[in-house]
This record gives C-alpha cells, sequence and structure tokens, in this order.
C-alpha cells in the first residue's frame, strides 16, 4: 500500500486516494452496516483526519478490512470496526498485553496485542462491541479476538477472548500470556 512517512502518522498522497478507494468500496458492497450514512461525509471528515487515516491505513495493512458502523451523533464521530471474517491475520499470535509478554520466560510471542493497538492508534473491541459487530455478519468462526479484559480479570493474570461458533457469541478466559496462530485482535476507531 505504497510508502509511509515514517517520522509522522501520516500517509503520502497516492496511499492516502488507495486507501480511500477500499474504503468507499467497501462501504458500498456492505450497506447493512451503515444504511443510513453517507460516504461523501465520511469521506469530507477522513480527509481531514490524516492521523486517523494513517490509523486505518494500518487496520488495513494488518489485515482487518477496516469499515464504518455507526455514527455517534453526540460525538460527531463516525465508527469502524475491523470487520474480516477472521481475527486479522497480521495481529495474530500475541498475547494480549506487555505483562502478560515479560512474563513469558520462553517461547515469547513476537508482540502483544495492547501495544500493537496503540502502536496502530485504535482500541481493542469490547466485549459489548464485538457483540454489536456480531448483528452485521458471521466474523471469527475459525479464529478468535481478544477483546478488552476487566481490570479485575487481568490483575489475577486472566484476560478474555472472542469467538462465533454455533450460531453464538462465546466469551472465553484465557492466561494473558497464551498466544495461538488463530487469535489476534480486533480495533475499532473514531474518526
Amino acid at each position: 500500500m505504497g510508502k509511509v512517512n515514517k517520522n509522522k502518522k501520516e500517509l503520502v498522497s497516492e496511499q492516502r486516494e488507495e486507501l480511500l478507494i477500499i474504503l468507499k468500496d467497501r462501504f458500498t458492497k456492505n450497506m447493512n452496516r451503515h444504511q443510513d450514512l453517507e460516504w461523501t461525509k465520511i469521506k469530507t471528515k477522513l480527509e481531514t483526519n490524516s492521523e486517523k487515516l494513517w490509523s486505518l491505513n494500518e487496520m488495513e495493512r494488518t489485515g482487518g478490512e477496516p469499515d464504518v458502523v455507526a455514527y455517534d451523533q453526540k460525538t460527531d464521530e463516525y465508527i469502524f470496526y475491523d470487520c474480516s471474517a477472521e481475527s486479522p491475520k497480521g495481529r495474530r499470535s500475541v498475547c494480549y498485553d506487555q505483562e502478560a509478554l515479560k512474563s513469558r520466560k520462553e517461547h515469547k510471542p513476537k508482540d502483544n496485542a495492547l501495544d500493537m493497538a496503540t502502536s496502530m492508534g485504535i482500541e481493542i473491541l469490547t466485549e459489548e462491541q464485538y457483540r454489536e459487530l456480531q448483528k452485521f455478519g458471521k466474523f471469527d468462526t475459525k479464529t478468535s479476538s481478544w477483546i478488552k479484559t476487566p481490570s479485575d480479570i487481568r490483575k489475577l493474570g486472566g484476560a478474555i477472548f472472542a469467538d462465533f461458533r454455533y450460531g453464538h457469541v462465546f466469551v472465553y478466559h484465557n492466561g494473558a500470556e497464551s498466544y495461538y496462530a488463530v487469535r489476534g485482535f480486533r480495533g475499532s476507531l473514531r474518526v
């Protein structure tokens, strides 16, 4: 997807245009996710928020296939979620957070979900957001995704993840230091 300006969270013009085309195409093909929203308004907002556009590019680059799922009238923000059918490929095989990564004595994963999300400028989906996403289709039928873990669970060494099996969303627990080739994380971004 072109060159990224490594000093700033900003895309070069060709990359901006390419990403906007991808986002518009996905928006048009998936109107069930945003029936009352207009692409022209979203595009205008994106064009004036270069850092948010950079974050969307990071979501796209790592396989998240971001799309608009809602508009918050109170804050005048469009809400994007990762809408890839399975947990984004470029964000799998990661443990939950830095503390979990440090606790592993050997066979450490390359990264952790919370730090990756922060570096991308996005938030990991909450359980509520994950369930909301599932109203738009069947996501994570073969994979699972880390979701925002309540602090009381995290303090005890656990973390939670979710998937979609047998027609239902399941939320499970695991040690935060665990990582699997089929578990990544999904993010959200407000623009």
